[in-house]
């Protein structure tokens, strides 16, 4: 568990300047009018959680601007919303603050009034190594593009730069896999996130495999993909601590730890979660109605629910569990799942020793099922 302390800002900005065809996310295609329109409503958000005074006058330790796409909004639009944040809230001078990016816009411009403004980590969307990977699943630019983008981050003094992957693309070949990875361990970033690739109701790419217009993942081939990923990572000098995220010393995501801990954090944004004082609650996901409801002085709220303690416990289990070292043994009896917890060891999905509980790699390829049981 984290420190009561510890507490995080994730901001969901909806834009994209397309959408990519396995996305599921609520975005919009960046327009100026959109973006303004966002953009007034947001601080109108922040404004009124400060009032609120959610955080309770507790230190910002992360602060996580994602999408979407943040770097859809022009830069300097991104430093003043940072500026705003801080003089919201207090934010740690150690804080980790996050924005997430497409490699093929953004320039060292950008990136120098990003860092300026106290940016200090960065989140491209590699996706591939291999540009034939790129059409079926609707991803624009160009490999170069990461190579740029990774090179031109660190010129401007960001030392701390994860790289998003996905493997199982459809034709993906788990050759063209290990060229990724090799091509991509070349740019010596410091986190990795490697996400097998999942089809989603309602997205192009669910559309299009219906049609049979493209190969459905082959789930055995993800499997090996996700093998040769830990093996090759970890022996580069990136150590797996979660179940999709590797990291070198001193760079895991200090943000998404607070998701896996127990820790809590304000969503901000149509769309954005969070979790605070024992309750979930959401934002609506409709730009208009987010709009409407804060022109009205009033917050978007969807979803609430206050958990029992038995259900945080429950929620810190399950969460915990996407951690490569586990949850403490005492969470399984304090969170009543005896029972469950047996019957995934006896099965395989879970190892157990006189202290922790931790997913095994059975476990760790089953973790969504794994999940819903202890649910």
């Amino acid at each position: 568990m984290t420190s009561s302390s510890d507490i995080g800002l994730y901001v969901h900005i909806p834009f994209c300047r397309r959408r990519c065809h396995f996305c599921a996310f609520y975005l919009e295609i960046a327009q100026p009018d959109r973006i303004a329109q966002f953009h007034s409503a947001l601080i109108q958000e922040m404004a009124l959680h400060g009032q609120h005074n959610f955080l309770k006058g507790r230190t910002l330790q992360s602060i996580y601007l994602g999408g979407g796409t943040p770097t859809a909004l022009p830069a300097d639009q991104l430093a003043s919303l940072l500026r705003q944040i801080r003089a919201t809230w207090p934010t740690s001078p150690t804080a980790e603050i996050t924005v997430e990016a497409h490699p093929s816009y953004i320039t060292v411009e950008d990136l120098r009034v990003l860092v300026e403004a106290g940016f200090n980590r960065i989140s491209f969307g590699a996706e591939s190594m291999n540009e034939t990977d790129f059409a079926p699943i609707g991803r624009y630019g160009q490999v170069q593009d990461t190579q740029r983008a990774v090179r031109v981050a660190r010129d401007a003094g960001l030392s701390n730069i994860n790289l998003d992957l996905m493997y199982g693309l459809p034709g993906q070949s788990f050759q063209g896999w290990l060229t990724t990875l090799d091509s991509l361990l070349t740019l010596e970033p410091s986190h990795v996130s490697c996400y097998a690739l999942t089809v989603e109701d309602g997205t192009r790419l669910a559309q299009d495999i219906a049609r049979n217009l493209v190969v459905r993942p082959d789930e055995l081939l993800q499997i090996d993909m996700e093998s040769a990923a830990e093996r090759i990572l970890t022996e580069a000098g990136l150590s797996r601590y979660e179940i999709s995220n590797y990291a070198k010393p001193t760079y895991p995501c200090r943000h998404n730890l607070l998701y896996w801990t127990g820790g809590e954090y304000l969503g901000l944004g149509p769309s954005a979660q969070s979790y605070l004082d024992g309750t979930r609650f959401g934002k609506v996901a409709d730009l208009e109605a987010y709009s409407t409801c804060l022109n009205d002085n009033r917050l978007p709220m969807t979803d609430r629910t206050t958990l029992s303690p038995s259900e945080q416990q429950r929620d810190a289990l399950v969460f915990g569990l996407r951690l490569l070292h586990g949850v403490p043994l005492q969470a399984i009896t304090a969170a009543e799942r005896d029972a469950e917890i047996n019957g995934l060891y006896a099965q395989g999905f879970l190892e157990i020793d006189q202290e922790r509980v931790w997913l095994t790699p059975l476990g760790r390829r089953y973790a969504d099922s794994v999940a819903e049981r202890l649910f």
